[in-house]
């Protein structure tokens, strides 16, 4: 298996979940919250700080100039003139691109897309579903592994939208695409529809065919 497989996703469809399973079916490194730790690394950012950047555009002058020294601590990485958050992004970026010319992998979210649309070997997928899977992930599967889930529907339908606000917000600002369109990915799947197994037993099929077709 040589393809980098970049994964958007809905919150609550199950799109780490694919990916985790997809990573551990073909034995390749799998990149969501650990991304970051590498970012930091190799950027001088704090590792912490990225963390509240995450997939959120920030675009506040006086935020970014308060945080641009925290952020950093005594790193000389980045251009002075550049806003905090176009730093964070950057440093992502070129984190990403990296990564991707070690070998295979899974990127979940972070514009990887983006980041890598030069390269012919990356298969970028969209994982959305209706809002009653989504609602339900949310109280079963991601309120186990998360301490943020709010308790009502009416909440956790409001954090659904929230947080998919966010990422929409920060995809739109950082590319010339549009989050969650059809055109803007390879293949969009609704994990709803056929469930996370049968997703991920459909993307291997999907995945064999985009590598048969370069040989």
């Amino acid at each position: 298996m040589n393809t980098i497989i970049t994964i958007a996703r809905q919150f609550g469809s199950g799109g780490r979940e694919i990916g985790e399973k997809l990573a551990n079916y073909y034995g390749i490194p799998y990149y969501d919250k650990n991304v970051l730790a590498r970012v930091a690394r190799e950027s001088g950012f704090c590792e912490e700080f990225l963390d509240t950047q995450d997939e959120r555009p920030t675009g506040s002058f006086l935020y970014n100039l308060v945080m641009d020294t925290y952020a950093f601590g005594s790193s000389s990485f980045g251009v002075a003139d550049m806003p905090i958050s176009q730093k964070v992004f950057l440093a992502q970026f070129n984190t990403i691109k990296k990564i991707a010319s070690e070998g295979p992998c899974v990127i979940i979210g972070r514009c990887a897309d983006c980041a890598l649309e030069d390269r012919d070997d990356t298969l970028s997928l969209f994982i959305h579903a209706d809002e009653e899977f989504r609602l339900h992930r949310l109280d079963t599967v991601e309120r186990q592994r998360r301490n943020d889930i709010p308790d009502t529907p009416d909440k956790m339908r409001e954090f659904l939208e929230q947080t998919d606000r966010q990422r929409q917000s920060y995809y739109n600002y950082y590319s010339m695409k549009k989050w969650g369109r059809s055109d803007t990915y390879d293949m969009t799947i609704n994990s709803g529809l056929f469930g996370i197994d049968n997703t991920v037993e459909m993307l291997k099929d999907v995945i064999a065919r985009f590598e048969a077709r370069k040989k």
